[in-house]
């Protein structure tokens, strides 16, 4: 059965992309500062679906495996000398997060939260692999 956390509206239907956006805003105001402030200049914009091009590239089965995506160069990866680039930017993708949602029947701002979260963790310079571990605990 899905929890509903008393931060988090409880859907009827599908939430729009506003909606998502707005508990992605709500998670990344939970962050703590130390780290929001390194995060503060990557835009975060919701998106419907990856794009074929982009599953294709990252070598995906289906767009549904992709709920979001970091773009951009990690923190630990730049260098002074780097010519300007784009700036960095998370996308989440509603259809693929709502898919999970339904699939899983985990919280949806829980969900937004984790997505973001791990996002934010490329940021800093992590992999999956990096990401998966901490997530598993010592």
């Amino acid at each position: 059965m899905p929890q509903h956390g008393p931060s988090t509206p409880r859907f009827t239907t599908p939430p729009d992309a506003a909606a998502i956006a707005v508990l992605a805003e709500r998670a990344f105001a939970g962050i703590p500062e130390a780290l929001r402030r390194h995060v503060a200049n990557v835009s975060i914009v919701v998106e419907e679906l990856a794009g074929d091009e982009l599953v294709e590239e990252m070598e995906l089965d289906s767009a549904w495996d992709l709920a979001g995506l970091y773009q951009g160069t990690p923190l630990g990866a730049r260098s002074v000398l780097d010519v300007a680039r784009l700036p960095d930017r998370i996308v989440l993708y509603r259809q693929a997060i709502l898919f999970e949602w339904i699939e899983l029947g985990e919280d949806l701002g829980r969900l937004v939260r984790n997505v973001l979260i791990h996002e934010i963790a490329h940021h800093f310079g992590f992999s999956d692999a990096d990401i998966e571990a901490l997530e598993q605990g010592p």
